[in-house]
């Protein structure tokens, strides 16, 4: 099956080989991007974001803010437009410090046509860095949002504030869908030690989708985000149980179409020249399933033009990103934008 035309409107056409009858579609565009620590410059006294003040270690002036607003919103603008002019419909983000900068970032001239609308809630984080969700309306309706905490400890029984959950569900063009933005704890302190704490994100997330599913089998649902962890990685492979091949998926399971990009050694972010796939979109067997109809998964994508690498430094091939150590460098993120394009057919 290969496209072979896009039209306006969400409508895109296939035919099979062969066939001349033209099948319709509409698609809908459901992204993920980690905005690298977009902090707005005033000094907010309940976190820890003194670094990202005009005075704080990394100068960040209202110039250097605006230059970032205007960097990131080139990279959604373009997330999905060659098959859509829209572009994403849904798109999660992490590395936020409020709801207020997503209010700037969403006003920027190269996106603010679509319109595009918050779900956000402050979390417990000590840097004070949220996820949060940015829709279109005239695609996606809100019909409820919520904060999942994640209650994690130290070894001294000392709560981690780390980010919540966030949980929105809603109807794309009419049909319902769940979608889990997370942002789980990092590999500080190491990779093994730390995999509890990003197995117990899963588990969270592992919970939502079951109950969903008890109650609707036929329940669409993603899980989305940074996830600090690969696709073969215990949290997403065990926990989660999220299969990198559809006719591998049980009734319950999870698909992970990062899965085959990750075997052959496609990234989307890169520590000490080696490239890891933390950002990733996990879908519930409701949208790998043509008997349940509606729209149904078609195909993932990582977006990295060109000019999203680094070009010299020490940092070179890397995601170009916003600072290189403490020194501004004027770039994107460290991590690349990933997206699903859904389809179902027009009668």
């Amino acid at each position: 099956m290969k496209v072979i035309q896009i039209l306006l409107f969400l409508a895109l056409f296939v035919c099979r080989e062969g066939i001349s009858q033209k099948q319709q579609y509409r698609v809908g565009i459901v992204g993920f991007y980690n905005l690298e620590n977009l902090f707005d410059t005033d000094n907010d006294p309940n976190i820890n974001d003194e670094e990202f003040t005009p005075d704080g270690l990394r100068k960040w002036t209202p110039e250097l803010y605006a230059d970032k607003l205007g960097n990131l919103s080139q990279v959604i603008s373009e997330l999905g437009t060659e098959i859509s002019p829209d572009g994403v419909a849904i798109l999660g983000v992490s590395e936020i410090e409020n709801r207020k900068v997503l209010e700037d970032l969403v006003k920027q001239p190269k996106i603010a046509a679509r319109n595009y609308q918050i779900v956000q809630f402050d979390s417990p984080d000590m840097r004070g860095i949220d996820v949060g969700l940015l829709y279109q309306p005239k695609y996606f309706k809100v019909t409820a949002s919520r904060a999942i905490p994640l209650m994690i400890y130290d070894d001294s029984g000392e709560r981690i504030r780390t980010r919540d959950i966030l949980f929105v569900s809603g109807e794309l063009d009419g049909e319902p869908l769940h979608v889990l933005v997370n942002h789980w704890p990092s590999r500080r302190g190491g990779e093994a030690a730390s995999q509890p704490l990003r197995n117990a994100g899963a588990m969270v997330c592992k919970q939502v989708v079951d109950s969903l599913i008890n109650a609707d089998p036929s329940a669409k649902v993603m899980i989305m985000g940074d996830l600090n962890d690969d696709p073969t990685s215990p949290s997403v492979r065990k926990v989660l149980a999220a299969e990198g091949k559809i006719k591998e998926v049980r009734s319950k399971g999870l698909f992970n179409p990062m899965f085959d990009l990750y075997k052959k050694g496609i990234g989307t972010l890169a520590y000490q020249d080696a490239w890891n796939l933390f950002d990733q979109i996990i879908l519930s067997k409701g949208l790998i399933s043509p008997r349940v109809g509606g729209y149904q998964y078609f195909q993932v994508k990582i977006h990295n033009p060109a000019y999203l690498f680094q070009k010299s430094g020490h940092f070179k091939g890397y995601p170009f990103r916003t600072f290189d150590g403490d020194v501004y460098a004027g770039g994107y993120s460290d991590h690349f934008p990933v997206y699903v394009v859904l389809a179902k057919k027009v009668d």
